[in-house]
């Protein structure tokens, strides 16, 4: 099996290269990811200037470009084999409900999509994770991949993704299928003035997770219920954002 990984903390981070000497007993691993941060990048593209793929060691790649660069690159003629699976992560920090929309570890996961099998983008969640300096620090949670990966991967329609958050716990207590929850709104951005007397401003934090019940899936909870108890949150999401709830009525009105 060839096996792609690529994150949206750098080519350096540890939790890539947790992940990736984690995997490597499945076969070939192939690190392509951004040469520094690109956190919140989602699935954006570099389209106003050349990316430039810099091979720093065997099978590892750094790219000056996004999360969603870096896969596509791989994807479309920077080798001459294909890959047959994306994972990307492991994420500093959690990506639990709305998160998705920015994440760039989920943008990079959704850029290989259409693999053979299913992409799935993994995050460590909890209140150290950003702390974390060493690949050992994230052992637990690539280890998890390694033996959810083994097992074999489920079979999902096309054009989806698996959102995995693993719990920074002392013990998991297993894994739960959960719905994508969502997110009180963002806490207010931060003003400042900068040494040179000019208003800058900083991005809020992310709101708190709400705490209600999916209307028609009884039984299943939040990713965020899942993590918050100590669970491994494992949500299928796709690119299609339709609303088929609502088409049809929308199109009777106005057609």
């Amino acid at each position: 099996m060839n096996i792609f990984i690529a994150n949206d903390d750098g080519v350096f981070a540890p939790g890539i290269q947790a992940l990736a000497h984690a995997l490597k007993p499945l076969g070939r691993v192939v690190i392509v990811a951004p040469e520094s941060e690109r956190s919140g990048f989602s699935s954006a593209l570099t389209l106003d200037r050349p990316l430039r793929p810099i091979s720093i060691a065997p099978d590892v790649w750094a790219v000056n470009g996004t999360p969603a660069d870096c896969v596509y690159l791989s994807m479309n003629g920077l080798f001459d084999f294909e890959f047959d699976l994306v994972v990307s992560g492991i994420n500093s920090g959690a990506n639990l409900g709305d998160d998705v929309l920015y994440s760039g570890t989920v943008g990079a996961a959704f850029e290989g999509r259409l693999m053979k099998q299913p992409a799935i983008a993994v995050s460590l969640a909890g209140s150290n994770v950003r702390g974390y300096e060493h690949p050992e620090d994230y052992a637990v949670a690539a280890q998890w991949v390694h033996d959810f990966i083994q097992a074999g991967l489920p079979e999902l329609p096309p054009r989806h993704i698996l959102n995995i958050n693993i719990p920074d716990v002392a013990e998991l207590q297993g894994q739960k299928i959960t719905y994508q929850g969502r997110r009180y709104q963002s806490k207010p951005i931060t003003s400042h003035v900068d040494p040179r007397g000019r208003q800058v401003y900083w991005i809020g934090l992310s709101g708190e997770a709400v705490a209600e019940p999916k209307q028609g899936i009884a039984g299943i909870e939040s990713d965020f219920f899942a993590v918050a108890n100590g669970f491994v949150s494992i949500t299928p999401i796709q690119m299609d954002a339709t609303n088929y709830e609502i088409l049809q009525n929308l199109h009777e009105q106005y057609r």
